[in-house]
């Protein structure tokens, strides 16, 4: 009753109160599978070796063998590297020191957008892998987070199984230039744009599973275009 009386003597100024609560702890917030498995079935078995490509901050729950080109903080990734205890592997995407074939499955997480070859990482990631999943972040979330700069050089599309890169204009890399986005949504106070991606996961990332292979096509800004059939 009260919260009402004051937003009617406030509203006709410009102004209301509202109450706020805590913000709620969200699934992503310690590990993209807490999202991931409720739109993808890995059928990971008992024995295999999963290998994660660039397991920064969230490191795959079920892989065997991590992998990442950076161990400290940097312009890729600003949360502390976690290995889990697991065996982790300092090396590049573009250069995977192991035999074709090694692992059963190959994880690959918001790892793609950042590279200088995405056709070479591709074809890395289908040399080492059985088969795998693949997640990047779609460019309406590049876009309203404003934070590709500096960070990415490709936003992504996936389209019956073939990940197609284009490369992004500076004009596309500044987003829509302001921290309200990011601001709200990691608040210590509840805010609506929390519960809007939480619930939308699938549609601010773009992930797929693949076997044997898969496909990308790569779109580059001096007008060149680059097929990978896999």
């Amino acid at each position: 009753m009260l919260l009402k009386l004051f937003n009617k003597i406030l509203y006709p100024c410009g102004f209301s109160v509202n109450k706020v609560s805590p913000r709620s702890s969200l699934e992503g917030d310690k590990s993209r599978f807490a999202y991931q498995k409720k739109f993808f079935n890995f059928s990971i078995k008992d024995g295999e070796r999963v290998l994660d490509v660039g397991c920064g901050a969230y490191p795959f729950p079920l892989a065997t063998v991590l992998v990442d080109l950076y161990t400290g903080e940097n312009n890729h990734r600003t949360a502390p590297l976690e290995t889990g205890g697991k065996e982790l592997i300092v090396a590049d995407i573009l250069d995977l020191p192991f035999p074709d074939k090694a692992f059963d499955f190959v994880y690959c997480s918001h790892v793609l957008e950042h590279v200088e070859d995405p056709v070479k990482a591709c074809r890395e990631l289908m040399r080492v892998g059985k088969r795998g999943y693949i997640e990047v972040p779609s460019l309406m979330t590049d876009t309203l987070f404003s934070w590709a700069k500096g960070m990415h050089r490709w936003f992504c599309v996936v389209i019956a199984g073939r990940i197609v890169f284009f490369e992004y204009s500076p004009r596309q890399l500044e987003g829509i230039k302001s921290n309200y986005w990011k601001d709200a949504y990691f608040s210590k106070d509840h805010h609506p744009v929390q519960d809007v991606l939480s619930n939308n996961m699938d549609i601010f990332n773009s992930g797929f599973l693949w076997e044997k292979g898969f496909s990308c096509t790569v779109y580059g800004l001096d007008g060149k275009v680059i097929n990978l059939d896999g």
